[in-house]
């Protein structure tokens, strides 16, 4: 099994009403079934990092106006839903385009815009993660970028496991 490599990571620029993290992971898979796994989030996102606690619960319709979204099941059946992002850009196994304030941003009067690109390198893929967040926040957006930028991490790297998980 290969070594997990943590992704490069920075908080490129931030100010009082937003910022812009970068986030870059070399995976040892072809673009196609790195793009292809982008459509099934509940194999590689955080748990943690969701409102159902569970990360089968959500699902990523890759065309231009899909959802990233997320069911929060109760008895008998689904208590409701989240919408994480709005795709609005799609060339398949080369960008990926979101738009939509993630988890606890979604309190502010804020939104952003998420941008997967995906790059051959030899026969891997360097995946490039850009999330550049702008508008009104009760607090200074530059407290809340190394944490967003440190949660959008720990999606990538989970994305880079799960390509490289042998098949079982």
């Amino acid at each position: 099994m290969a070594m997990v490599m943590p992704a490069q990571a920075t908080v490129e620029a931030s100010g009082e009403q937003g910022f812009v993290t970068l986030q870059s992971v070399v995976i040892d898979a072809d673009a196609s079934t790195v793009y292809g796994l982008l459509a099934s989030p509940g194999r590689w996102w955080s748990d943690s990092h969701t409102f159902s606690g569970d990360s089968a619960n959500m699902t990523m319709d890759l065309r231009a106006g899909g959802c990233f979204c997320e069911t929060l099941p109760g008895a008998g059946g689904p208590a409701g839903s989240v919408e994480h992002a709005r795709v609005v850009f799609v060339q398949s196994g080369k960008r990926l385009r979101l738009t939509g304030a993630l988890g606890p941003l979604q309190t502010e009067a804020v939104t952003g815009a998420l941008d997967l690109a995906l790059e051959p390198v030899g026969k891997s893929v360097r995946v490039s993660m850009t999330y550049v967040v702008g508008g009104y926040f009760r607090s200074d957006a530059r407290a809340l970028a190394p944490l967003v930028d440190h949660v959008l991490g720990e999606q990538l790297a989970g994305l880079k496991r799960a390509a490289e998980a042998p098949p079982s």
